[in-house]
């Protein structure tokens, strides 16, 4: 079982800012429980090594979060082999464009499933775990698309306002039971494969800090979780200083 800090669960750690967060959170002395489909489960056992020769503690789930049992029984064996958790951060995207004739209904209700209907699940469940402690931080990244829509990104924008949405809803609900919600507006292309595959001069934008570096969003996300509940924070927005609003 854990000691100290407790547990923070990352659900969706790729390479780029679900990593960062599971490090992050590792750096602060958290154990720390990250999960992916289990087809990457490879990949993300790399992430859990690399945090491990760090000197932190990590653990790797590969989970369907679109699946109701599945989440069920991850957060049941977090609670039950390592420990209660403190923290747990909902960080799947799901960012696809596709233009509106040609948004397929299977499309849109995967999008949905993937950035909307697995934040509700990881939401439940986390409250079902913090609420009898009365404490416990519960995050979710949003995006641009969290606030407004944008031409091809109805799929995309439909699922995060929903996210958005629920964030709001446990918020209220969840605060004065001790716990505190937040939802990060994330209004800017983040470093990482899909940026990189997508757009060029990436470097020469983080030589500029002209792109969001994975890193410091992590950092923005740890100081939520320490805020004291004099002053909670529900949602904040990260963008570049060369980032137009």
């Amino acid at each position: 079982m854990s000691q100290g800090l407790g547990v923070c669960l990352v659900v969706g750690v790729g390479d780029g800012l679900g990593s960062a967060l599971a490090r992050a959170f590792a750096d602060q002395g958290h154990v720390v429980c990250m999960t992916r489909r289990a087809r990457n489960l490879d990949a993300l056992n790399l992430v859990a090594h690399s945090i491990r020769e760090a000197g932190g503690v990590a653990h790797a789930f590969g989970v369907d979060a679109r699946s109701e049992d599945e989440m069920v029984e991850l957060f049941a064996t977090i609670e039950r082999d390592i420990g209660p958790l403190e923290v747990v951060v909902f960080n799947i995207g799901a960012n696809v464009r596709f233009g509106i004739r040609e948004t397929t209904a299977r499309v849109f209700h995967k999008v949905w499933e993937m950035a909307c209907f697995a934040g509700f699940l990881a939401g439940r469940e986390a409250a079902k775990a913090m609420v009898p402690r009365g404490r416990g931080t519960i995050l979710f990244t949003g995006a641009t698309a969290s606030v407004r829509g944008r031409d091809g990104f109805a799929a995309f924008a439909a699922a995060k306002h929903g996210l958005r949405a629920v964030a709001q809803s446990m918020a209220r609900e969840l605060g004065p039971q001790g716990v505190h919600v937040a939802h990060v507006v994330i209004d800017g292309a983040v470093d990482g494969v899909f940026i990189r595959e997508n757009r060029g001069n990436v470097d020469d934008l983080l030589e500029g800090d002209s792109i969001l570096k994975p890193e410091d969003i992590a950092a923005s996300f740890v100081a939520l979780h320490k805020q004291p509940r004099s002053a909670w924070s529900h949602e904040i927005d990260l963008r570049p200083w060369t980032e137009t609003w």
